[in-house]
């Protein structure tokens, strides 16, 4: 049972490492591919001519934004690395200076006398445990780490893979013509479906509704 429970939390956690890169990557895919397809639309271009444009969007944004995406997790996560260096420095070579930083901080949330003393020793007789305790109570850095290749990818994957919905009523309107008039109300459609999908994703990690 217990073996379970863990599986079950290793799993969400997994799953959710990249919820936030999914949800956005496609929202943001959804409104940009949309907004391309109501200015073609409003400029009366044909089906071929928005669809050009839509998968252009598709890509240069899809690729835009996944590298952007990469950068930023991989800077913060250098940024994370640089200040655990700094504090594992710090144990090393003035480490009555952070034990004492450990009793102003836990002073300050009501561990007076003896009972102030066995947490600092508990804390400090682990140095990665002594490290992580600084890095979240001294510098609020939680130290998860994330992978900024996978981020990417969901995030490009998810802007590509439902950002084209969009323009799926004019690929149907470019092999049928007759539904030329009303591609646009059937985009429309289709864009609030794949918002709604979108957003509710994040149920399957939060379990929440």
């Amino acid at each position: 049972e217990m073996m379970r429970i863990r599986e079950d939390v290793y799993h969400k956690k997994t799953e959710g490492e990249c919820i936030g890169d999914f949800v956005y990557g496609a929202l943001d895919g959804i409104v940009t591919t949309f907004a391309v397809v109501a200015g073609a639309t409003g400029a009366s271009l044909s089906p071929g001519v928005i669809m050009i444009l839509g998968f252009a969007n598709l890509l240069g944004d899809g690729v835009s934004m996944s590298l952007g995406n990469y950068l930023s997790t991989k800077s913060e996560s250098e940024y994370k690395d640089a200040e655990r260096a700094r504090e594992e420095w710090e144990v090393e070579n003035v480490p009555e200076g952070e034990r004492e930083e450990l009793r102003q901080i836990y002073g300050e949330r009501g561990f007076r006398g003896p009972l102030l003393e066995q947490v600092v020793d508990v804390l400090t007789s682990d140095k990665k445990k002594w490290v992580d305790t600084m890095m979240l109570e001294e510098l609020n850095i939680v130290t998860e780490y994330k992978s900024p290749a996978r981020g990417a990818f969901a995030t490009l994957a998810s802007f590509v893979g439902v950002g084209i919905i969009p323009l799926l009523a004019f690929v149907l309107s470019f092999l049928n013509p007759s539904l030329s008039g009303v591609d646009f109300q059937i985009s429309l459609v289709f864009t609030a479906l794949a918002i709604f999908i979108a957003g509710s994703a994040r149920s399957l990690v939060t379990g929440k509704k």
